[in-house]
């Protein structure tokens, strides 16, 4: 479910340069993870920051499953869903 919310925000970002800009000042605030979860909310968009945690760690977690033992330590950053996120949106 927070995977469709996440694509479906992205996709209103690229017709919408306002909402874009306000996903993106969630970065330079205090408490990046809550103010981006509370301005998705407002919004409409069900986003919850345990729902961004699981999402990260579960495709951390994907990820090393998928190289049969090859690969025992996670790449830092990969199960941040938030950074991810706004890596994505800078990038739109």
């Amino acid at each position: 479910m927070i995977r469709e919310e996440l694509d479906r925000l992205l996709c209103d970002v690229k017709s919408n340069a306002e909402l874009k800009e306000k996903l993106l000042k969630t970065e330079q605030s205090e408490n990046p993870i809550d103010n981006f979860c509370s301005l998705c909310r407002s919004l409409g968009y069900k986003i919850s920051a345990g729902e961004l945690f699981a999402l990260g760690l579960d495709e951390s977690d994907t990820k090393l499953r998928s190289v049969n033992g090859g690969g025992v330590n996670a790449i830092d950053g990969w199960d941040d869903a938030y950074e991810q996120f706004i890596l994505t949106l800078k990038w739109t």
